[in-house]
């Protein structure tokens, strides 16, 4: 038997029946695969970053779940949207204002700059060769550009699951550039609106992140120095990691937060007036999101027992150990009907695909189970559905609920 994950706090003192935002998640799956999204659990989320970072502007990084439903539910709780597309920029749009709407990614199409500077949205520029192009189109449209420079700062997040500093990077304009490029973009009439410096993503290490926000606070106020202009807004970045697996711990926040306050009290006289903000977006909706698949056969080979369902990574890519995981390990799954009970035997889940990767559970315990039963995915809520190749195979797409 391997190894799973821990079961989200909302979950795991559940005993029997699985219930999602009050409701028996079998009365939930009445058409399968399906995704709940508990909004109950969003928003305890989101209150636990306001106590702990009460000076704090909180973005959601759209890119981890852009459900419109869901979205639309969540948009009232933060301060802004983070988007990395033209088409997450129309989604934000219509529940946000364009003042609050950050748009970042390499490879922004002239179409999509325009669109940004036409609504108002704030353009992180990722290049000097980007920030001429939306200088020009700015003028041809007779529109000051909002525009923020990403920085490659030259610091990487110890521990993060996905590094995004400290070496050549196709994100961002490197530390040593970008103070030019402010002034260069002042001096041609854009609204310079601040810097955006993340550093890596899915970090568990409270200290790690503590260190790297000091760091990235001391990158802010030597490149303010060096551009000679205060920046109305520092993005911290984010890099909040949730425990996917065995052995993982949950982040201290607290010890984020009151890290970050002291740092933030003693910050660079340059930095004195600018706002900050942290963007988010696995640790807000993760935990929040249930995949729900049923069995639709039991099978034996060679020794050892498969329970077959209907979906697999077509819908949840990332469980199945094919989203930038480098070493296969179990998320935590269970059996909806008897969640919490005894493990009866060793099991691998898997879906209905044509292909080895199609595999929700390497040889996991769970109780007994049978086809009709109902199998749980926990951590579904981010980078599931719309980070998975739903097209594969021709299957059905998953259902998406939001609850609560």
């Amino acid at each position: 038997m391997k190894p799973m994950g821990p079961l989200p706090a909302e979950f795991a003192a559940q005993a029997g029946m699985l219930t999602i935002a009050g409701t028996a998640a079998v009365d939930w799956a009445v058409e399968t695969p399906a995704f709940v999204y508990d909004v109950g659990i969003v928003a305890a989320r989101v209150g636990r970053f306001r106590a702990a970072f009460p000076d704090v502007d909180l973005h959601y990084a759209i890119k981890a779940n852009p459900l419109p439903a869901l979205l639309a539910r969540v948009a009232p709780l933060v301060d802004g949207l983070d988007v990395a597309s033209g088409g997450e920029l129309e989604t934000a749009l219509a529940v946000k204002p364009a003042a609050a709407i950050s748009f970042a990614g390499p490879g922004k199409r002239d179409a999509e700059l325009i669109g940004a500077i036409r609504s108002g949205a704030t353009l992180n520029v990722e290049s000097e060769g980007e920030a001429e192009r939306a200088l020009r189109l700015g003028d041809e449209l007779g529109v000051a550009p909002r525009l923020a420079v990403r920085v490659n700062p030259d610091i990487e997040l110890r521990g993060s699951g996905m590094k995004m500093g400290g070496r050549p990077s196709p994100f961002g304009v490197d530390a040593v550039r970008a103070a030019a490029l402010v002034r260069r973009m002042v001096a041609a009439g854009a609204d310079w609106r601040g810097f955006h410096i993340y550093a890596g993503s899915q970090a568990l290490d409270a200290d790690a992140i503590v260190e790297t926000q000091a760091a990235t606070l001391a990158l802010a106020a030597r490149l303010a120095e060096e551009a000679g202009a205060v920046p109305p807004l520092v993005n911290l970045g984010g890099g909040f990691g949730v425990p996917y697996f065995s052995g993982d711990v949950p982040l201290d926040v607290e010890r984020v937060g009151a890290a970050l306050a002291e740092a933030l009290a003693g910050r660079a006289a340059v930095l004195r007036e600018a706002r900050f903000a942290i963007e988010l977006g696995r640790w807000l909706v993760a935990e929040a999101g249930v995949y729900l698949t049923r069995i639709v056969d039991r099978k034996q080979s060679q020794g050892e027992t498969f329970l077959v369902t209907d979906g697999g990574l077509n819908h949840q890519l990332a469980a199945s150990g094919n989203f930038g995981t480098v070493v296969r390990r179990n998320y935590p799954l269970a059996l909806a009907r008897d969640v919490g009970g005894a493990a009866a035997e060793d099991v691998s889940v898997v879906g209905p695909l044509c292909t080895p990767l199609d595999r929700l559970g390497d040889r996991v315990g769970l109780p007994h189970a049978e086809p009709g039963d109902v199998i749980a995915v926990f951590l579904a809520g981010a980078y599931g559905a719309s980070a998975s190749p739903a097209g594969f195979l021709g299957h059905p797409a998953a259902v998406e609920i939001v609850a609560g």
